[in-house]
């Protein structure tokens, strides 16, 4: 039977539905051929929600025409969450089922997440100047965003400090798990502790406290993100893959 730790091992038939799609070699089929529409929808979506978003959309009657630098703030915001709640969800796969997919998708999560929460966290400043008067307060929301930036560069160091990829990436699973307690401290801090933030203006459970005029630009450019970033992920999976097939034939080449 196939070592299901092989990067590029043949789709086996036997194993389970769950483990083939683990497998890289059946992942890159499935995934490479989608990648252009992900990016083509999120880039088509991205650039009517932006377009209304900083030309049509209304300003806001306290915050005037700085509030559009939500339409780039919140996505970051959200992406910066989702991407390590999806090394949380990595890690949980490669410690306990040993799958090669997780550790992939892992290593190339990382940057992408922590470019996001970079961008969070600088237009939050730029964003907080003229809102609040000040580039940075120890703000429970932005100092819990901070800390996932950190545990983003932990991460990306961790999965590339080792000769053996094996423990770097345990290593990094782990910081993953126990990192994302930072996740919930992020979502409720503003409930939980009386900070700057405003509370959510959308929600599942309430109707929504924000004008639909300014809402649904807000949704596609979250939406175009979440795909452009899916796309981009998905990209560099595949190219990992690659890499570790053309390695491991370079290395059978030059083998004795």
């Amino acid at each position: 039977m196939t070592d299901i730790r092989d990067p590029v091992a043949p789709v086996n038939k036997s194993p389970s539905l769950f483990h083939r799609f683990a497998n890289p070699g059946a992942f890159y089929r499935v995934a490479r051929p989608c990648l252009s529409y992900f990016a083509g929808l999120g880039l088509t979506l991205l650039a009517v929600g932006l377009c209304d978003g900083l030309f049509f959309s209304p300003a806001d009657w306290q915050q005037g025409e700085s509030v559009r630098i939500m339409y780039l703030h919140v996505p970051m915001a959200w992406l910066g969450s989702a991407c390590y709640a999806a090394l949380a969800v990595c890690g949980v796969l490669s410690l306990v089922w040993r799958h090669p997919l997780a550790d992939i998708a892992a290593l190339e999560i990382g940057p992408v997440g922590a470019c996001a929460t970079a961008l969070c966290l600088i237009t939050g400043s730029l964003w907080g100047k003229p809102t609040w008067g000040t580039w940075w307060v120890w703000d429970a929301r932005l100092t819990s965003m901070l800390i996932l930036f950190f545990l983003y560069l932990g991460h990306i160091t961790l999965m590339r400090a080792f000769d053996d990829p094996n423990r770097g990436q345990k290593a990094a699973a782990i910081l993953a798990l126990i990192g994302a307690v930072d996740l919930p401290i992020i979502k409720f801090s503003v409930k939980w502790w009386n900070t700057l933030h405003q509370p959510a203006s959308l929600t599942l459970t309430n109707v929504p406290t924000i004008s639909m005029n300014i809402l649904l630009p807000l949704l596609l450019c979250t939406l175009g993100f979440t795909l452009c970033a899916i796309a981009l992920i998905g990209t560099r999976m595949c190219a990992c893959i690659n890499e570790r097939r053309f390695q491991r034939l370079l290395n059978q080449e030059i083998a004795p």
